[in-house]
């Protein structure tokens, strides 16, 4: 035994009651009362504190190229901030080049993230050519090699049309992998660009304009009929607007396996940020809503039709917000030429956790979006999500009684600014562990560059809307 953690409340999906945690070799090797440390066991005292799983982000954008620069944290610093809002695996996007292999692609972003990483880390792989029969056949290989998850983009220069959107979705019918999607009325979205510019509408506003609630909702629908088309499973990502929520419940009524994740900037802020005097901070795509939307995620939460919280961690300094006023090159910027995203992976669990402690949503429930669902969707739950023996010591003490003001000064990734500056949280982990190596403590992190290791995953199939 190398670690006992006593007198806690430990905190899983379906529960909450108070007993110790034992862990030996990276693993929980115990959980129960008056649990014994042997000769050289490091014993915590967590009376008072709540004991909860790891959480998993299961989209972040990683040293990811996008609108002429590359988004502010790397590997290092962006899973270091991920460590010290309590989160211990992160899932981040393979780009795929035209023409390239998935496993080509898989290594490729793998050499990357292998040296840098400090807490567990796996892939989804954004699709952008399957035009032909051996790259569509390469999405099985990744498979194989422990990588059943990818997405495709309805939006942007490389996304793929509605054929190619089907025919990865009958592919991974066959080969046990789900399909996630971004998705956004590409070619509305096009038509509100020229016309707002045309009007000399140029400043942040319009970006949540030319995005709206209708681009939004239109595609989440299209993007479900297809699913249904193709007879398998769909993960809408980032979810933000009420009209999809509305189309997610009414398939998973239906009986169909289509599963949303939402995150924590559409449920906390509204479009109104883009008023603000750096509304510009804020853009990300898609845009925050107006709070009839933020109404119905909520709502979608409370139901169970919301699967996942994560946070499309993404962010890019305040300078290069900036190039909506000017560009790089000294042009006159607008809207469209501000880097999509804003940071967020130090802040997913502190919020969603201070959300359950002023009583919106049980503890269980933050845990279940956060950690458990994760798991189960992505294909690792017989590794992680949860408190159990055997499973990875990804550990977080929480303490209900600490506020905490989110500061950029206070966080831990690269970027100069948060969006989230100023907003108080309701409690707040005190230490994170990372398969039972203590990665954070009392604001300080701890961990070790490349301490993290790439978690390969089990192929994904679902009958139903249920887990």
């Amino acid at each position: 035994m190398d670690l006992l953690i006593k007198g806690g409340t430990l905190v899983t999906a379906e529960s909450s009651f108070k007993a110790d945690i034992a862990v030996s070799n990276g693993k929980i090797s115990a959980i129960g009362t008056n649990l014994k440390p042997e000769q050289k066991t490091e014993v915590v005292d967590a009376k008072g504190k709540l004991i909860l799983p790891g959480a998993i982000d299961g989209h972040t954008h990683l040293a990811m190229p996008f609108g002429g620069t590359v988004s502010t944290d790397d590997y290092y610093s962006g899973t270091r901030s991920a460590a010290c809002g309590g989160t211990t695996t992160v899932f981040d996007f393979i780009l795929q080049a035209k023409g390239e292999l998935m496993l080509d692609a898989i290594k490729r972003r793998n050499d990357l993230a292998a040296p840098d990483a400090v807490v567990d880390y796996s892939f989804h792989i954004g699709v952008s050519d399957v035009s032909t029969k051996e790259l569509l056949d390469s999405m099985e290989d990744a498979v194989k090699a422990g990588i059943p998850s990818f997405k495709v983009f309805m939006v942007y220069d490389f996304g793929v049309d509605d054929g190619s959107f089907y025919k990865v979705l009958q592919k991974s019918a066959k080969i046990g992998a789900l399909v996630g999607v971004h998705a956004e009325n590409r070619d509305v979205n096009n038509v509100l660009i020229q016309q707002y510019l045309g009007e000399g509408k140029t400043d942040a506003w319009w970006h949540y304009m030319s995005k709206n609630e209708q681009v939004e909702g239109e595609a989440d629908v299209r993007a479900i009929n297809l699913a249904k088309m193709a007879g398998t499973s769909l993960y809408i990502v980032h979810l933000a607007n009420k009209q999809g929520m509305e189309a997610v419940t009414q398939a998973r009524d239906e009986g169909y396996p289509i599963f949303a994740e939402t995150c924590p900037q559409y449920l906390h802020f509204t479009s109104d940020v883009y008023k603000r005097k750096r509304g510009r901070d804020f853009v990300c795509s898609p845009p925050m809503k107006g709070k009839t939307s933020q109404d119905a995620l909520w709502e979608g939460i409370k139901r169970g039709d919301i699967t996942t919280i994560a946070t499309d961690h993404c962010p890019f300094t305040q300078a290069e917000k900036d190039w909506g006023i000017t560009t790089k090159d000294g042009k006159p910027g607008n809207f469209t030429t501000i880097p999509n995203g804003c940071a967020g992976i130090e802040n997913m669990y502190p919020y969603m956790l201070s959300e359950a402690n002023k009583g919106k949503i049980t503890f269980n429930k933050a845990v279940e979006l956060c950690a458990a669902n994760p798991a189960k969707l992505f294909g690792l739950e017989d590794q992680k999500g949860s408190l159990q023996v055997g499973l990875d010591a990804d550990i977080v003490i929480y303490d209900k009684k600490k506020d905490f003001v989110i500061t950029n000064e206070d966080m831990h990734g690269e970027t100069d600014h948060t969006i989230w500056e100023g907003v108080k949280i309701k409690g707040y982990p005190v230490a994170t562990y990372s398969r039972g190596r203590l990665v954070f403590k009392d604001g300080e992190f701890l961990g070790d560059r490349g301490g993290g290791k790439l978690i390969k995953c089990k192929p994904i199939k679902f009958n139903g809307p249920q887990l």
